[in-house]
């Protein structure tokens, strides 16, 4: 490249020359607002030619000397993000090693190398957030929040820190920008659901639900998410019902029921709702028919309770021998009119139903603890005392549970949901006295 510099100077040179043999005349300037100079052509073509060539000179000088600092604050970036993402890997290996106190010391390193750097200030937060240090872990993802204002990461990690601190309306909002940001988010949509349900707004609730099973991807997870959308809808009619809303209530008992006709609390809850309204013997006859078309014994059980309290026995004990007549090999069915009769005082006709029963091989502690009841009216009481025996041998309480079928947790009382699994119309009766408390 020097070669060829001079060569081409040479040239210059040259051309210059045989220009100046034949121009040696004085060419005449005048500089603005100064004098006017006289000058030969060829002194004002070196002049030019000076100029030009400083002009060059200072321009490649700028831009050399650009090029020389970009290059070195580049170099300098690089040795910086190389020290920042060493650090970052350090307090990462500590973390997975459960060395808090390192990784605590890395990411501040980090920080003093980059203030702003997000995953430092929410690895830090964490940390801090997991020691319950949550005024420093709101430090540092407010911090985090301010380099990034749209990062979900961000507005995730401050939510759970709301839910930490109790702080569930502010909860709420972060989840709020969230779907501001991300519509779909699932994630987020799950959060807002489960606080709306801890604080019992069952009509928000409702509408949350509908939004997520909208944006479900799978089949599986759409009807897992339909089945809590009845959940939720049945727990706002229980709380319209409470609140003395008994229109709200019907109506959503009676939607309930054109969804889905085999769930058992909607028909519970639209009974309850007849009751409220002094329909007593309507009530009845909605039941016996909610009966005949699900044959749950949820039903029979609180069409016994009502009609015993309406002083109608009679008509109960037709109802359970209707039933047997269909299925006459139903022991529970059998179980529970025998159950009738001794509640009824019939001691004869409730002794040869359990009886029957006993002599088919069902086991169950209530069985035996009726026997024994049985047998003492009837002043037999060597009987008496083996029956009570084999109802304490089965070490189970003397009372009927009602059971989960989905998690196989078992309770006292009834209830529309789960206690165990929290899943709503799963609660059956367990003669076998079977499942987990």
């Amino acid at each position: 490249m020097g070669k060829l510099a001079i060569l081409i100077f040479v040239l210059f040179l040259t051309g210059l020359a045989l220009f100046a043999k034949d121009n040696y005349e004085i060419t005449t300037i005048k500089i603005p607002f100064s004098d006017i100079y006289e000058i030969p052509k060829i002194a004002l073509i070196l002049l030019s030619s000076v100029a030009g060539a400083l002009a060059m000179l200072i321009a490649f000088t700028i831009r050399d000397t650009k090029r020389f600092i970009d290059n070195w604050q580049y170099q300098r970036r690089q040795k910086k993000e190389a020290r920042v993402q060493e650090l970052y890997s350090k307090s990462l290996n500590a973390l997975l090693a459960h060395d808090e106190d390192e990784a605590k010391k890395s990411l501040e390193n980090i920080l003093v190398e980059e203030p702003k750097h997000l995953n430092a200030l929410l690895r830090l937060g964490d940390i801090t957030s997991a020691e319950e240090d949550y005024q420093k872990a709101m430090d540092f993802y407010n911090r985090a929040f301010a380099v990034s204002p749209q990062n979900l990461e961000v507005l995730f990690s401050l939510e759970r820190l709301m839910e930490k601190t109790g702080r569930w309306a502010d909860a709420i909002n972060y989840i709020e920008n969230i779907l501001d940001i991300d519509a779909d988010n699932l994630s987020a949509l799950y959060k807002k659901r489960a606080i709306l349900e801890r604080d019992e707004r069952w009509d928000d609730l409702v509408d949350v639900q509908k939004t997520i099973l909208k944006h479900e991807h799978t089949e599986k997870d759409r009807q897992r998410e339909q089945a809590n959308l009845l959940g939720y809808k049945y727990e706002y009619g229980v709380h319209c019902l409470e609140l003395g809303e008994i229109e709200k209530a019907k109506k959503t008992f009676k939607t309930l029921l054109k969804l889905n006709g085999d769930f058992i609390p909607a028909y519970l809850g639209l009974a309850e709702v007849m009751l409220r309204d002094g329909e007593s013997d309507d009530t009845v006859d909605f039941l016996e028919k909610s009966y005949e078309q699900t044959s749950s014994l949820i039903i029979l059980a609180r069409i016994e309770d009502l009609l015993i309290s309406l002083g109608e026995p009679s008509r109960l004990i037709g109802l359970y021998e209707k039933s047997l007549a269909k299925n006459p090999q139903n022991h529970t069915l059998k179980f529970f009119l025998g159950k009738l009769y001794y509640r009824l005082e019939m001691v004869d006709d409730a002794f040869d139903t359990f009886a029957y029963i006993d002599a088919s091989g069902m086991a169950s502690p209530e069985l035996y603890q009726i026997m024994g009841d049985l047998f003492v009216k009837r002043n037999q009481c060597e009987r008496a005392v083996a029956e009570f025996k084999r109802a304490m041998d089965m070490k189970t309480a003397f009372r009927l549970p009602y059971r989960c079928s989905t998690c196989g947790y078992y309770s006292q009382e009834w209830s529309g949901r789960c206690s165990g699994c929290n899943n709503w119309n799963t609660y059956n009766f367990n003669l076998y006295g079977t499942g987990k408390i």
